[in-house]
């Protein structure tokens, strides 16, 4: 016994205390129009850890707000999400995605029009991407509507950029300028047209 103490003793030594268990992070980088809606959206749901307004799609470096904005970077607005897969998987985060988005429309979102608000699932991975493919179609058929109707793309992610620091956490900086605006594009008017009760939800596909 006190042989197998100490070479216990020997190895802590050597090897140093073991590292708790790390969480399983992952990442995801959606577009849906406005980032400060999505990025709102999106992070309070459980096991989403962090969520970063930015820019993604195009092959200008480190835009900015006005480059992006004068749609002419190929960018678009997007978040990109971190989350602990062992609480959140990426097909349900990707339901709650399809849920706060209008998937009919592929000029931009809501009140916002452009090539910077359109909606844009990239993906990291093959086994994203086959994810992405495939909520696509259960997106469908939750609507009773042809996948040809439906103008979300899927592409691979080049780069996520961070936005400016003025647009992070916009919502919680700036409630009640962010709430007038929400109301005014009739983001939620809108998502309840389409998804009915299951509007701004991650639950299960309906039929699925």
């Amino acid at each position: 016994m006190r042989l197998i103490a100490l070479l216990l003793s020997l190895l802590l030594v050597l090897v140093g205390p073991l590292a708790p268990a790390q969480a399983a992070t992952d990442e995801a980088v959606l577009a849906g129009g406005c980032f400060w809606c999505l990025e709102h959206d999106l992070e309070g749901l459980a096991g989403v850890l962090d969520v970063e307004s930015g820019y993604s799609g195009g092959k200008l470096a480190n835009p900015s707000y006005r480059q992006v904005s004068s749609e002419t970077t190929g960018h678009q607005e997007s978040v990109r999400v971190r989350f602990d897969n062992t609480q959140i998987r990426y097909d349900a985060l990707l339901r709650a995605y399809w849920r706060n988005i209008d998937p009919f429309d592929g000029k931009g979102q809501f009140c916002d029009k452009g090539d910077s608000y359109r909606p844009v699932i990239f993906t990291t991975n093959a086994n994203q991407a086959v994810e992405a493919r495939n909520s696509l179609l259960a997106a469908a058929r939750e609507l009773g509507k042809p996948a040809s109707s439906i103008k979300v793309s899927i592409k691979p992610l080049t780069r996520f950029w961070p936005a400016e620091q003025y647009h992070q956490n916009y919502a919680k900086r700036n409630g009640l300028r962010y709430s007038y605006y929400r109301f005014a594009c009739g983001r939620d008017r809108r998502l309840d047209a389409v998804w009915g009760g299951r509007a701004r939800s991650s639950d299960r596909w309906k039929g699925g």
